[in-house]
């Protein structure tokens, strides 16, 4: 179910062995949870994301799903992105998107405190280098859901319409990827377009509505309790740390990349998206 499938199921349908998808039933399920229960990630932070109990696996899961591809960098990316689910800011021009979807791992279960950090070219097809517009990052919230309010992308020469987006579940490596639109003509000529990475789009009222579904190459199951000895230093989590600090961990030194409270399974060796060795 990554990006716009040639044939889009409802909730409840058939999936691709005749069983109901388990992607499909999660979505009809976040939509009725309690809002409160929804934005409780976002107030609390991503602690309560990460450690979440996933639902149980209905009884047929088997969506015949890949891992979401990989693709380039590219030559624009920056660390320390602010942390935001709106890209629109004051001086910002441009087609609104918002685009929604989830982040599952391969046993279909919902992934939570994942992060997305996204950037992309103005409407006119330039990168800000300098600072951080159209940048920022967030969390997927307890039901794995995202939401990113921007602008369409504008082109420049060589590309096709994208955004780039890394992904990273706590403690598991990080998925550098691109999301692109459908019906574009240079798609046909872009040679890393993939068409695997199309989102669903649709004009609405204002501007568009996009959907992209992630799949991580992970599995939600226990994380294996660490044996032996604490590997000690001074990270700890719980500590909100500002970019720049330095800790200490397992005898080496590491810089934050991006401000962010500590949590178990983000320890800087597992998460290059916050810290990078000194």
């Amino acid at each position: 179910m990554n990006g716009a499938p040639d044939h889009a199921q409802e909730p409840g349908e058939p999936g691709p062995r005749g069983g109901v998808t388990r992607k499909s039933v999660l979505k009809v399920a976040a939509l009725a949870l309690p809002a409160p229960f929804l934005v409780a990630g976002a107030a609390q932070g991503v602690g309560t994301e990460a450690t979440a109990s996933p639902p149980p696996l209905t009884p047929y899961c088997d969506d015949g799903d890949d891992p979401t591809p990989e693709q380039m960098e590219g030559p624009y990316f920056k660390p320390n992105s602010p942390r935001r689910t709106s890209l629109v800011e004051a001086g910002v021009v441009g087609t609104r998107l918002t685009v929604t979807g989830h982040v599952f791992g391969l046993d279909c279960r919902p992934v939570p405190g994942v992060l997305l950090d996204f950037w992309q070219a103005d409407a006119n097809g330039a990168y800000d280098n300098t600072g951080y517009r159209l940048r920022g990052h967030q969390f997927t919230d307890a039901a794995g859901a995202y939401r990113l309010t921007t602008i369409v992308p504008g082109l420049y020469p060589g590309r096709t319409r994208h955004i780039h987006v890394k992904a990273q579940a706590p403690n598991r490596p990080v998925l550098t990827t691109q999301l692109y639109f459908p019906g574009e003509p240079r798609n046909n000529t872009d040679p890393i377009f993939d068409p695997a990475l199309l989102m669903a789009v649709r004009a609405v009222d204002g501007g568009r509505e996009a959907s992209f579904d992630f799949v991580l190459n992970v599995t939600s199951g226990p994380t294996p309790t660490p044996t032996g000895t604490a590997p000690g230093g001074t990270w700890a989590p719980g500590t909100a740390y500002p970019a720049g600090a330095r800790v200490t961990y397992g005898g080496l030194g590491y810089r934050c990349l991006q401000a962010h409270t500590a949590q178990p399974g983000w320890e800087p060796p597992h998460t290059p998206a916050l810290w990078a060795r000194d």
